[in-house]
């Protein structure tokens, strides 16, 4: 990702943390960057939760967002964004050595869950000295985690920003994480246990992805071809291979496959009885938020999701880049959630 002149911190939990489905740490590690200054009072937490490849630090991959002269100014705001459970940025992952084996997790590294990541940003959270959150946001599988977070702990938190996510995995997301796991396993060396281990299939991966994140209509306004007469070596082809280049530079596929399974145990309902139970239990002003040609979540689920949640306040962006809309309309963003901000229940 690229570097702020923010620096990582990392904290260390010694303790054996049970993971949901059954597995178990025995002591873990996390990677964090915070942002700004605590007030007195500690009245300016916002608390970001990353999405799939991305890491904690926010300032570099949210441009526009986080940093001086935006939405979340760190003159204004005490920002957190920590290195999620299972990536491959500081944070106990499958790269991580196995205190058992004394080698990497690798494929062996145990199934985790959303909840399984909230819970970690909870021990961040203590160890920091944390007792309130003004905001906590996210987008995609950050939308997830923000969500839970606001389920597990309802008096947290003041505001809730869910971003194009959706309260479970639906079968379309499901097949989708499915495909890109195949296409890690289709690459043999994946089952060398290595650290470049999987890298072309992770290659392809990122492949099938980016064709939800974006859509048609993004592909073709920014792939064209001016040439009429071309027949080969096209854009939208290049583009696809250097963006699976420019990820296997900086992930690793046993992270990515690991993740795409944590993606898919989502839902808010599971242990709680049904999905309206479970976002009834929510009690911090929320904003949902659509993008309005996001197919891999599409706006109708925000909206459902938006009329569950008790007064939450409901809004789509504009965009003609899909999913990946939060992350390029930065100005779009920003103006619903400052009208969030200023208008009360």
């Amino acid at each position: 990702m690229q570097n702020s002149f923010y620096p990582a911190q990392s904290f260390g939990y010694s303790e054996t943390f049970f993971l949901e489905l059954g597995g178990r740490f025995d002591g873990l590690h996390v990677a964090y960057h915070t942002f700004g200054n605590l007030h007195p009072d500690k009245d300016n937490v916002v608390w970001i939760c990353h999405a799939l490849t991305a890491d904690s630090d926010v300032s570099g991959w949210w441009k526009g967002m986080v940093g001086p002269g935006t939405l979340y100014d760190p003159s204004e705001y005490f920002i957190v964004c920590a290195n999620y459970l299972g990536s491959c940025y500081g944070t106990t992952g499958p790269l991580t050595i196995n205190p058992t084996t004394g080698k990497p997790w690798y494929r062996e590294f145990p199934d985790i869950t959303v909840r399984d990541m909230v819970r970690v940003h909870e021990l961040l959270r203590q160890h920091l000295g944390i007792g309130h959150i003004h905001t906590v946001i996210g987008g995609s599988i950050g939308g997830f985690q923000s969500m839970e977070w606001a389920i597990a702990n309802p008096g947290l938190f003041t505001h809730a920003v869910l971003i194009a996510c959706n309260e479970k995995s639906t079968p379309w997301t499901i097949a989708l994480n499915e495909s890109q796991r195949l296409s890690i396993l289709a690459d043999r060396t994946f089952f060398d246990d290595i650290p470049e281990g999987g890298a072309a299939g992770l290659k392809a991966a990122r492949s099938v992805a980016l064709l939800s994140y974006r859509n048609g209509v993004a592909y073709n306004k920014t792939q064209g071809e001016e040439a009429i007469e071309k027949t080969g070596d096209f854009r939208a082809s290049s583009y696809q291979r250097y963006q699976g280049d420019k990820l296997t530079r900086r992930f690793n596929a046993y992270s990515y496959f690991s993740i795409t399974k944590t993606m898919d145990t989502h839902n808010v309902a599971r242990g709680r009885g049904n999905t309206a139970g479970a976002l009834k239990r929510i009690k911090a002003r929320t904003l949902v938020v659509g993008i309005t040609t996001d197919i891999l979540f599409p706006v109708n689920e925000q909206q459902q999701m938006a009329t569950a949640i008790p007064g939450a306040q409901y809004r789509e962006i504009q965009s003609d880049f899909g999913h990946d809309g939060f992350l390029v309309e930065p100005a779009a963003l920003t103006e619903v959630i400052l009208n969030f901000y200023k208008k009360k229940k």
